[in-house]
């Protein structure tokens, strides 16, 4: 009884998770700030597409889009540790490369490292180095996936 009573008492005394309720990236500043009611609870450090100034336009072009996109599913299946899913294309996206007769692509996701990869986190993410997605840390991306909902909103912009 002692046991459960102690057990019980833990579980009372731990910091509840934050749920953050928005995302927003700062391209210009290589962050990616969680905020909840408002209120900032996590930042971290990313990387993007080698060529991370601009709006994604097309499949290939190596650009992180730029918009209001959602979270809205993790991946089961990647080359990467864990990746959370974005909702590019949006509408606007979708009808700017219809106008354009281009492909917008669509496989951006907030991911962790690449599978395999044997360099130190903190070199990999000390550059650009995506095909246009969101990377963080393995750590700070099992963080992510704990704090952050499947539709929570997502702003990205320069």
């Amino acid at each position: 009884m002692k046991l459960v009573w102690f057990a019980l008492l833990c579980l009372v005394a731990l910091p509840a998770i934050a749920a953050v309720d928005w995302v927003k990236v700062d391209k210009s500043k290589r962050r990616m700030y969680l905020y909840e009611h408002g209120e900032l609870v996590r930042e971290y450090r990313i990387a993007l597409g080698k060529e991370p100034k601009g709006h994604k336009h097309q499949e290939g072009d190596q650009r992180t889009p730029e918009g209001l996109y959602y979270l809205d599913n993790i991946s089961a299946q990647t080359h990467f540790y864990k990746a959370f899913h974005i909702s590019y294309p949006n509408k606007q996206d979708i009808a700017y490369a219809k106008l354009h007769d281009l492909d917008p692509g669509g496989d951006v996701k907030v991911h962790g490292l690449k599978n395999g990869t044997t360099a130190r986190p903190e070199f990999v993410q000390s550059f650009d180095w995506t095909n246009g997605c969101i990377a963080l840390t393995n750590d700070e991306m099992d963080e992510f996936i704990a704090l952050v909902p499947v539709g929570t909103p997502i702003s990205i912009e320069w």
